[in-house]
């Protein structure tokens, strides 16, 4: 079984398919800035250096266990020569009535 053919599975559980669309936004964010470094092909060390962030730091927030405020993804983004872009969108059609 892959990966995707285990979540799937998983997905059918109603609570578990809560929580997981509840860490939807967390992992949006790690998942943008781990992009984004690579993109501009910069190290954690490199993106340290760059932001005053300690390396470790950024290495929590990209493995999930840090809870980095706006003000350090602003300063992640700078570092990265980016804007930071945070959204509100609906959850349906119906939302915004």
């Amino acid at each position: 079984m892959t990966l995707n053919e285990a979540l799937n599975e998983q997905m059918k559980d109603e609570s578990f398919k809560k929580e997981y669309d509840a860490l939807g936004p967390e992992y949006e964010i790690i998942s943008s800035l781990i992009d984004a470094r690579k993109a501009c092909n910069v190290t954690q060390k490199q993106l340290s250096e760059a932001t005053g962030i300690a390396q470790s730091d950024i290495s929590k927030i990209e493995n999930g266990s840090g809870n980095p405020t706006i003000k350090i993804l602003k300063r992640l983004a700078e570092g990265l020569g980016m804007n930071l872009k945070i959204e509100f969108t609906p959850k349906s059609q119906f939302a915004m009535n």
